[in-house]
């Protein structure tokens, strides 16, 4: 049987005699695309040889790739049966550019590894760590449809040439494949975006989980803004002075934390940006920190130095975002420069809201946990955070019984809740409620 040539983000080797060569491979695959698959037992013409596989084989070959391919990466390394046949398929994904495999750095064209001259390499290192690698980077799915932000330009009667689209919005690279970017704003993509409720000041309890992603970014942000928005009710307060209305948080505030973290975030280490609702206040997390030639006095300024600048094009084309840089001073108009907690690799924006009011909306969504007791959310909730939790875990952390435990496990499993993935000893959990 043979499973087609080689290419830029898949190699093929006879055994495992030949890992050092795939773990070039993979450096170089990682360093062109951020991508890539290595196969044991092909031939390179494609034609499946088989591989021997021992009780070791696919261990030597993990700990080979974390010894020697820098900076780390965590492989997915599977043993596949082909034409009655065992072959090795090992997929590497990330975005620390530049790789090095054995000490040196390679980077690959068509099917071939070719070491990089240092020149080169501080080319490679120049491309990497600047601005708008999304929009530089092949995307993984090349099969993509973009009516979802089509309708978004027709609704603002921006004018829309299907032939020119694509390569005006800069979705696709100069070889006509779409990019990372093109992936977001697809109407369907790998991107989770989330809004959840804890029922208390912490992670310990959630209550609700939204899930707005897989779905064209802008999208996905407009529907968590919508949510936001209708939860975001207005409350009579008695003043001394008199009668007040006053909203459960600041949507304004919000909008402009919400959308940036949204544009901002580094979106090539596919961790996507998220919103936590707590008992005392709301935190939009987005992904990668400030950029390096922004400081803090000029964040809080509203100087923006782009992370995504063919994005921030198209929200702006939109009307998400204008060039005043009004959003930021605003946050810190009404919250003070101790709303953002900036780290190294995130940012996370608070915005305090009416606790009082809250409390009524946290009750709205418990009550709606459709059926469930205290005691089956209570392990729903652990087996969300904790996917990994043995029996023996749940019983400490719920002070439930072993018994119960097991009673618990079995109806959440009934009612398609849960379900276990993997044997007893090595496997996990899987919520699939959409209540929590």
């Amino acid at each position: 049987m043979n499973i087609g040539a080689e290419t830029e983000v898949r190699e093929y080797k006879k055994t495992t005699g030949e890992l050092k060569e795939g773990i070039i491979s993979l450096a170089s695959m990682l360093n062109k695309h951020g991508y890539g698959t290595l196969y044991f037992g092909v031939k390179d013409n494609g034609d499946i040889i088989g591989q021997q596989i021992g009780d070791h084989t696919l261990r030597d070959i993990s700990q080979g790739i974390a010894y020697h391919l820098k900076p780390q990466v965590i492989p997915t390394i599977s043993h596949e049966f082909v034409d009655e046949k065992n072959i090795i398929k090992v997929y590497v994904e990330g975005n620390e550019i530049p790789y090095s495999a054995h000490g040196k750095y390679y980077i690959r064209s068509a099917d071939e590894d070719r070491e990089l001259s240092p020149e080169q390499l501080r080319v490679l290192m120049f491309k990497t760590n600047g601005a708008d690698i999304i929009s530089r980077k092949a995307n993984q799915k090349q099969n993509l449809s973009f009516q979802m932000l089509k309708t978004l330009f027709a609704a603002r009667s921006l004018m829309i040439n299907d032939e020119s689209f694509e390569v005006n919005l800069g979705l696709r690279l100069e070889s006509g494949e779409y990019n990372s970017m093109a992936g977001l704003l697809a109407d369907k993509n790998d991107v989770s975006i989330k809004v959840v409720t804890f029922r208390g000041k912490d992670k310990n309890e959630i209550l609700k989980r939204n899930e707005y992603g897989y779905k064209c970014l802008l999208i996905a942000m407009d529907q968590v803004l919508n949510y936001m928005e209708s939860i975001n009710d207005t409350f009579i307060e008695i003043k001394t002075h008199g009668r007040e209305e006053e909203k459960l948080f600041d949507m304004p505030c919000f909008r402009e934390a919400w959308i940036n973290a949204c544009l901002h975030t580094k979106w090539e280490r596919a961790n996507p940006p998220a919103v936590y609702i707590y008992q005392d206040r709301i935190e939009i997390i987005s992904t990668g920190g400030l950029p390096e030639d922004l400081s803090r006095d000029e964040f809080y300024r509203g100087i923006s130095r782009p992370v995504n600048t063919h994005l921030q094009k198209i929200f702006g084309q939109l009307g998400y975002v204008e060039q005043t840089g009004h959003g930021i001073p605003l946050i810190v108009s009404n919250y003070g420069k101790q709303a953002f907690d900036i780290m190294p690799n995130y940012v996370n924006v608070t915005i305090p809201v009416k606790t009082h009011a809250l409390s009524s909306f946290m009750h709205e969504i418990s009550s709606a946990s459709v059926g469930l007791n205290d005691s089956q959310m209570k392990i729903l909730s652990l087996l969300k955070n904790h996917p990994e939790y043995t029996i023996k875990d749940l019983v400490r952390d719920s002070s439930l019984s072993d018994g119960y435990v097991r009673k618990i496990l079995t109806e959440l499993k009934s009612k398609e809740y849960i379900q276990r993935e993997g044997s007893n000893k090595t496997g996990y959990w899987k919520v699939i409620f959409n209540g929590i």
